[in-house]
């Protein structure tokens, strides 16, 4: 048996459980979810829960699920970029193309089996055997700076900060058009895609806030390089934003033409450029920048 621990925030208030722990447990099915909360296995501040519990936005959520749910997670000797380290955190430049953590389709070759691989013993276990150390995530084909816990200790004061928004993310992005202003915000709610379960989509009615700040770098031939500012951190929030105001990342067939402008290219071009946060331990200030991937760079310099 293995448990999640998951602590609800003041955006979580008004929201069944069973909603939350849909968006929360991404590697979990809800059909899955429906079967822990009938079984008493989902407990809300130490007391079983049903599914149409609503939520004050202030409880421990635990869910025991059974070990046979996963597979191993094996270590693997795979190459990191590691922009810092010490006793309690790891920052790494995550490439393209490598999910973070493993989920059905993808045990082998993701950033937890390097770090697994990396750390050995030296990770937090608050997210469980698949997610051991992952605080926050990025899309697979998303690069950039990226959190990793040692320590129980380090997850927990992350988390809490993450939670009320005192980190500050910054990314890169190309898009497609030419934006007009050179600063602007981006305020539209984020939900689940009524039509594809699988997307996001801006929703006014059933969506969580969602705040993002866009500053034009640098204006090329028929795109605009830019940089995000995030508030909030929604699912796919960045690439949901733009494509909502009719400038979708470069790449981005989700979101975006279903075949890429540019040859040659896979996935967004979007780069999580910069991670500042307080140090979860010594509470010092701390800021990292990931240097842009060459792929992006090339990009850049056949744009312009």
């Amino acid at each position: 048996m293995k448990e999640l621990v998951y602590q609800a925030d003041e955006e979580a208030a008004g929201r069944r459980i069973d909603s939350y722990l849909a968006e929360a447990c991404e590697d979990l099915s809800r059909s899955f979810l429906q079967k822990l909360l009938k079984g008493g296995q989902v407990l809300c501040d130490g007391r079983p829960a049903k599914a149409s519990l609503k939520l004050k936005g202030t409880e421990t959520i635990s869910l025991t699920v059974p070990d046979n749910e996963v597979p191993a997670i094996e270590p693997e000797n795979l190459p990191l970029d590691i922009l810092y380290e010490d006793a309690d955190i790891l920052i790494v430049n995550k490439p393209k193309g490598m999910v973070v953590h493993p989920a059905p389709g993808h045990y082998t070759g993701t950033l937890v089996n390097a770090i697994m691989f990396h750390c050995g013993d030296r990770l937090s276990g608050i997210n469980g055997v698949l997610r051991p150390g992952i605080v926050h995530r990025i899309d697979m084909d998303t690069t950039g700076a990226l959190a990793v816990c040692k320590s129980d200790r380090a997850h927990a004061a992350l988390a809490a900060d993450l939670a009320v928004h005192r980190i500050n993310r910054k990314y890169r992005a190309i898009v497609q058009g030419s934006l007009k202003e050179e600063a602007f915000t981006i305020s539209a709610p984020i939900g689940r895609s009524a039509g594809d379960r699988k997307k996001m989509a801006v929703d006014k009615v059933k969506g969580r806030d969602a705040v993002t700040d866009v500053r034009v770098l640098q204006q090329l031939k028929g795109y605009t390089y830019i940089e995000c500012t995030l508030h909030t951190g929604r699912t796919h929030q960045i690439r949901v934003h733009l494509a909502s105001i009719g400038h979708p990342v470069l790449g981005d067939t989700v979101y975006g033409p279903k075949k890429p402008p540019v040859g040659g290219l896979t996935g967004q071009t979007l780069h999580a450029y910069l991670l500042g946060f307080n140090h979860p331990v010594t509470g010092e200030y701390m800021e990292f920048t990931a240097p842009l991937p060459e792929y992006f760079q090339k990009l850049l310099e056949k744009l312009s």
